[in-house]
């Protein structure tokens, strides 16, 4: 055994208190000072854990279930001691006060009630799973001749409202009482528990049943109906438990609901994991239920395998990821995706990251990038068309006309040469190979959640995970109020760095940019030339600029339509021009000169 400060703090402090106590192992046993005079069988044995290397060190329980247990500060206020003489008290803590104002009329009378009309067939219900009768009685459970009644007691000791649940059939449950205190933070069974562990360790579960075995195997604890309402536990209304302990049902959900809590906690949360071969839905109650098995070893087991929660991966398995990530690009002649143009390949060395693009009206942005995602799509890599521009038939009849080398007027005539019906059918057959991997998105009412779904949905479609994520334009993004565009294109930037680098995702931007004088735009691209940037000099990994040297607003230009793409900010590449691209209209297909 490990003799700490702390240990002794505790140690001494009961041995003080407790004068008739004695110390066994990792057991401080003494005379209950809690039970009545003169009760029936004498008083109880208070049992206190000793154990150094537990969490619960310091936790004291009655063998008769007198009185709910708790740790030492619980213990001076139960006894009236000084609480500065308390190992672990905080004098400046602030206590938690609900802002409620409780109304006079309570269920008091109605659970009294509902708790004489147990019999032995509810009593045996809960013997099956290994409650004992004192612990039914001492968390006040009912019966109301159909239902097993589970009051939700306040911090006034009286009880508003109770849940009822079906013995047979879990899922057949209501609430009965006031209507206010079923919401919320008013959703927490055993809430009186928090008080008496401050300064502690405490259990958090869902469901009142499964809490009800752990206050049996000794363990102090509180629970919320379902794993989704964990989300009503703040870590102020925790803030004075040292070690709260996460067991929910080994489900998906529950696990992520209850990881949700441990981030908000912090360090002082745990969870508790199933094995994994274990059923859907698994818990407390299927374990009870086994003939075989007892859940004292199996929650034993996962308490001394539980860690403290931490949101950062483990170095094992960041050293992992690094040797994997060094494994599948070795040999790969670029680091990022193959856009298809040379020249562009060997100025980004792949496309990476954000890259945002920006250009004049009508100068060609949509179908650069167009072709750069088919052509990526065309190779297998999975490409999300957010399209708010051309519309998805536009996309794929211009994807044609570049494919094929037709016109969209000559694919759209009856009849044609058979040279070019040739090409067309072969241009056909490529775009329906592309489809899989190529998916063009027009919700207008897109959200970073929905994008995020997409992108997992296509992963898991396409058996990848490297994905190309486009979006035509950044400034036609929804945002909840127009006035405030420029604040919602720097919150949309915040997303795309997250999704970028949570979801191995590759960006394409479209961007307006800025006029210059007498509204003009042949200035000299840089930074300063995107439209409300903003943020994209800090998020854009690459930011381009598209300049046609002809007039994209003269629909009958003869003349050769050349673009200079320039590379004018990069975290990682030298800034400058990378090339000229050649529009070759009405083919809608860019050649790199």
């Amino acid at each position: 055994m490990t003799v700490t400060p702390r240990y002794e703090a505790i140690r001494d402090f009961y041995l003080k208190h407790l004068p008739e106590s004695r110390i066994e192992k990792d057991c401080l046993d003494a005379p209950c000072p809690f039970c009545a005079p003169g009760v029936a069988g004498g008083a109880g044995r208070l049992r206190v854990n000793m154990d150094s290397e537990s969490a619960f060190m310091g936790y004291y329980r009655c063998s008769r279930w007198c009185s709910p247990g708790g740790f030492p500060i619980f213990f001076a206020r139960m006894h009236g001691i000084d609480p500065a003489s308390v190992p672990g008290f905080d004098p400046d803590r602030e206590p938690f006060v609900r802002d409620t104002l409780f109304p006079v009329k309570n269920l008091n009378n109605e659970i009294t009630k509902f708790q004489s009309l147990l019999d032995e067939h509810q009593f045996a219900f809960f013997h099956r799973l290994g409650v004992s009768t004192a612990v039914i009685k001492q968390l006040g459970i009912g019966y109301n001749g159909r239902y097993l009644v589970f009051p939700y007691v306040m911090e006034d000791n009286n009880c508003y409202a109770a849940r009822c649940i079906h013995p047979e059939r879990e899922e057949d449950t209501f609430w009965q009482g006031n209507p206010s205190f079923t919401t919320g933070d008013f959703r927490i069974f055993n809430a009186r528990e928090i008080e008496r562990c401050e300064g502690g360790a405490l259990f958090v579960t869902d469901g009142e049943i499964n809490l009800l075995i752990l206050i049996q195997l000794g363990y102090p604890g509180i629970a919320v109906p379902h794993a989704g309402d964990l989300g009503v536990l703040t870590p102020q209304r925790l803030e004075g438990i040292r070690h709260v302990f996460l067991l929910v049902n080994h489900s998906p959900e529950a696990q992520l609901a209850a990881r949700s809590l441990a981030t908000r906690l912090g360090y002082k949360s745990r969870l508790l994991k199933w094995p994994a071969t274990l059923k859907r839905g698994f818990h407390l109650k299927h374990l009870a239920e086994k003939k075989a098995a007892a859940p004292g070893p199996e929650v034993s087991r996962m308490l001394q395998s539980a860690k403290a929660f931490s949101p950062f991966p483990s170095p094992e398995r960041e050293h992992r990821q690094i040797l994997a990530s060094m494994k599948r690009d070795k040999g790969k002649v670029l680091l990022g995706m193959p856009t298809g143009f040379p020249k562009l390949d060997r100025a980004l060395n792949g496309l990476r990251g954000i890259n945002i693009l920006g250009g004049p009206p009508k100068a060609g942005k949509s179908c650069f990038f167009m072709q750069i995602s088919t052509e990526m799509a065309k190779q297998g890599i999975p490409v999300i068309y957010h399209d708010f521009e051309n519309g998805r038939e536009k996309i794929y009849i211009r994807t044609l006309c570049r494919l094929s080398r037709l016109s969209e007027k000559e694919i759209r005539l009856n009849a044609m040469d058979e040279e070019k019906e040739a090409r067309l059918k072969e241009a056909q057959a490529t775009l329906a190979a592309i489809l899989p991997f190529f998916r063009v998105v027009t919700d207008r009412k897109l959200s970073p959640e929905l994008m995020k779904r997409t992108i997992d949905f296509l992963q898991h479609e396409t058996g990848t995970e490297a994905t190309l994520v486009v979006i035509d334009s950044l400034h036609k993004l929804p945002f909840k109020d127009l006035s405030e565009r420029r604040t919602g294109i720097d919150e949309w930037l915040r997303h795309m760095e997250s999704i970028r680098d949570e979801q191995n995702v590759t960006f394409l931007v479209t961007s307006e940019l800025s006029r210059g004088p007498q509204g003009r735009y042949d200035r000299t691209p840089d930074m300063a030339s995107f439209k409300e940037s903003g943020d994209i000099e800090y998020s854009a990994d690459n930011a381009m600029i598209l300049m046609p040297d002809w007039n994209p607003m003269d629909p009958i230009s003869e003349k050769e339509r050349k673009n200079a793409l320039f590379l004018v900010a990069s975290r990682e590449n030298s800034p400058g021009k990378v090339a000229e691209y050649v529009l070759e209209y009405p083919l809608w297909g860019f050649r790199e000169v």
